[in-house]
């Protein structure tokens, strides 16, 4: 019990103050606002919520506290919501990409700053619907009033607080993994797919004289792109073990599961969402640039030079 909590608490305090740093570099920095640079302060601030909320609300569920079904249905929701609210954001943010280099001339016409804001609103209005589908009544209350009235009991049923006590199966793995999770997980590994193809294509043009520098251009989008499916791919990584043993669950009722493999299924999805902000840091540079400034600024009181609005992260080799 004790190293779990341990173990939690690190994620909560890498997670936390990263994603922090990730909204506040795109806010003091002009050159991360185009709609990419959205989607990802979305993402973001779902991974602000996973360490200051979800993760005490896990260590809670973890010690089993005795509560009334409700009560504890509501404590197991909000991850659901802020997984599901990050799956949309990476799908937002594969789309975004396949447009810059589909339709460059257009893209900014296209994607417009009030679009990306509609955009990122209707993803957490549809995470808030997909994750609170259990309060509107898919979830194991029935079964657990059924045992309730057989103990001679009267009332709303208290329960030992535990996830697959109130969460149904059935929605987990139906609902949410088969519908909600691996679909959009599957649209996003073709659409990148696709964007590599598009960008290889690009760049095995000749490039006339008076075309200008689309190397420059593809090379930049073909880098950016590789830092983005690196992090869907942590994501799928991260998310597709404890999907997999709910499945085994729900299919397998009698199939023993090994405690230490929840739990490490359970630390990859918390642990997730400390290594988005690790990946901008050394994977593009425009991030890198302005944590550096941020850090000497505010935490080494040493003014750094301002901010080049457009660093040298056009050169395909950065």
């Amino acid at each position: 019990m004790a190293a779990y909590i341990g173990i939690e608490v690190l994620i909560a305090l890498v997670s936390v103050p990263g994603n922090v740093l990730v909204i506040w570099a795109v806010k003091v920095n002009q050159a991360l606002r185009d709609a990419t640079f959205c989607f990802i302060v979305s993402l973001a601030v779902a991974d602000v919520a996973v360490g200051a909320l979800v993760i005490p609300l896990a260590i809670l569920i973890n010690i089993g506290p005795q509560t009334y079904f409700h009560t504890c249905l509501m404590v197991a929701c909000p991850v659901l919501i802020l997984t599901q609210s990050s799956i949309l954001a990476l799908l937002a943010i594969a789309v975004d990409r396949y447009l810059r280099v589909k339709i460059p001339l257009r893209y900014k016409t296209v994607v417009t700053p009030r679009r990306a804001v509609v955009a990122i609103v209707g993803c957490w209005i549809l995470s808030f619907v997909v994750g609170l589908t259990p309060m509107f009544g898919w979830n194991n209350l029935s079964a657990v009033e059924r045992a309730w009235l057989a103990n001679g009991s009267v009332g709303e049923p208290v329960i030992k607080c535990q996830f697959e006590k109130v969460i149904s199966m059935e929605y987990m793995v139906y609902f949410n993994f088969f519908v909600w999770v691996l679909p959009p997980l599957l649209l996003m590994v073709l659409i990148y797919l696709e964007v590599f193809y598009l960008i290889r294509k690009q760049l095995n043009k000749k490039v006339s004289a008076s075309s200008g520098d689309p190397q420059k251009y593809y090379g930049k989008e073909l880098k950016i792109a590789k830092s983005l499916a690196l992090i869907l791919f942590l994501f799928a990584l991260s998310w597709l073990p404890l999907h997999i043993l709910n499945c085994i669950t729900l299919f397998c009722p009698s199939c023993h599961k090994p405690r230490l493999l929840m739990y490490i299924a359970i630390f990859l999805t918390h642990g997730n969402s400390a290594m988005n902000p690790i990946v901008y840091a050394f994977r593009i540079q425009k991030f890198r640039v302005t944590f550096l400034k941020i850090w000497n600024d505010h935490f080494r009181c040493q003014p750094a030079p301002p901010i080049d609005e457009d660093p040298p992260e056009e050169r395909p080799d950065d």
